[in-house]
């Protein structure tokens, strides 16, 4: 009996991976919570009511904040470093994009109700009308 040798072809290095994991750590990492700052309609309501940000702008020292608590941005909810940290921040894009972002009114839990479908409209006309042959509206 013959015996055939297969004969291996060598490849040019290993074969790289898809990288799929990538999407997963990036769900993980916007889904983490510790970064996560306060919502637009809680800004509006609490933390621009002129009382509540004299308050938030002279906070007492902190040890447990960034900055001894000293370097707060109220639109944006976030302590900072220093005070040039903070004064290039309210430079930033991202810091014009939130002013604009809360010059927009808050939606309010009778607004979603109505997107979702369970609200009432309230220019839904009470009795339907039917037009007839001349044009006029008839009462149905």
């Amino acid at each position: 009996m013959m015996q055939i040798k297969l004969l291996s072809i060598p490849t040019m290095g290993r074969l790289r991976r898809s990288r799929a994991h990538h999407a997963r750590r990036d769900v993980h990492r916007a889904a983490r919570t510790r970064v996560r700052t306060r919502d637009l309609d809680q800004i509006q309501l609490i933390d621009l009511d002129p009382k509540n940000r004299a308050a938030l702008e002279a906070q007492p020292i902190d040890f447990d904040r960034p900055g001894l608590a000293q370097h707060y941005c109220v639109e944006c909810a976030k302590y900072y470093e220093t005070d040039n940290a903070l004064k290039s921040h309210w430079k930033s894009k991202v810091h014009k994009r939130r002013l604009k972002e809360l010059k927009e009114p808050a939606y309010t839990i009778e607004e979603s109700e109505r997107a979702a479908g369970l609200g009432r409209e309230s220019k839904r006309p009470s009795t339907a009308t039917i037009p007839d042959a001349d044009g006029d509206a008839v009462m149905a």
